[in-house]
């Protein structure tokens, strides 16, 4: 019980504190503070963002990051429609607006009341690598990579910009969580054996006779 109690108990301890500082560190939580992602997201929403660099983020996914150069005070939130190497055009020659990426018309699902622009500025971008195009979902109200093409990177935004993606709830913290609660029953399960160690010992050793005890 004793080498079990060496053992469980810095292991639990370990996990514990090593889930607990990947969560914390991991993930943060934003409140949405404008229209542009609606209906997507509205003002107020709190929602979880997990912390990663740029070059991991994917088509479709929602982004926070900075943009100082833009005059925009704090993070933003947009969609990442194109990453780098992909070709965006808008918005067609027919009566119905729309996207396409790499020559394939982009389903959008989430745009408010299905605009794809809205805004009337056609543009046909490459995107450089290790770059993003972002778009709001309300697109008839977000300043986004459409109103930047005059910056010398066509509107987009650099994957070093990028703080983080939002995730559907604390679905990927949850399993660290679990090791935490795993590392806290590790550790509680040390502790016990030690003292059950410790209660045995007193228990086996014999008592000392009379003779051998000095005043």
């Amino acid at each position: 019980m004793a080498v079990a109690a060496w053992v469980l108990g810095p292991l639990g301890l370990a996990i514990l504190i090593g889930s607990l500082l990947h969560v914390w560190s991991g993930y943060t939580r934003v409140t949405v503070m404008s229209e542009s992602m609606s209906p997507t997201y509205s003002v107020g929403q709190r929602l979880v963002v997990e912390r990663m660099d740029g070059d991991k983020v994917r088509r479709g996914d929602v982004v926070l990051f900075s943009a100082p150069d833009r005059n925009i005070r704090g993070a933003v939130l947009k969609r990442v429609v194109a990453v780098g190497g992909d070709r965006i055009v808008c918005c067609g020659d027919g009566a119905v607006e729309r996207i396409t990426v790499n020559g394939k018309p982009l389903v959008e699902s989430y745009v408010k009341d299905g605009i794809a622009d809205g805004t009337h500025r056609p543009y046909d971008v490459t995107v450089p690598a290790g770059r993003l195009f972002v778009l709001g979902d309300h697109r008839v109200d977000s300043v986004d990579s459409r109103f930047y093409q005059g910056d010398g990177h066509q509107g987009t935004v650099a994957n070093g910009a990028v703080l983080g993606r939002v995730v559907d709830g604390f679905g990927g913290a949850l399993v660290w969580f679990l090791a935490a609660l795993l590392g806290l029953v590790l550790a509680l399960a040390g502790v016990g054996f030690g003292i059950a160690a410790m209660v045995v010992r007193r228990k086996v050793l014999p008592p000392m006779p009379p003779w051998a005890v000095q005043v």
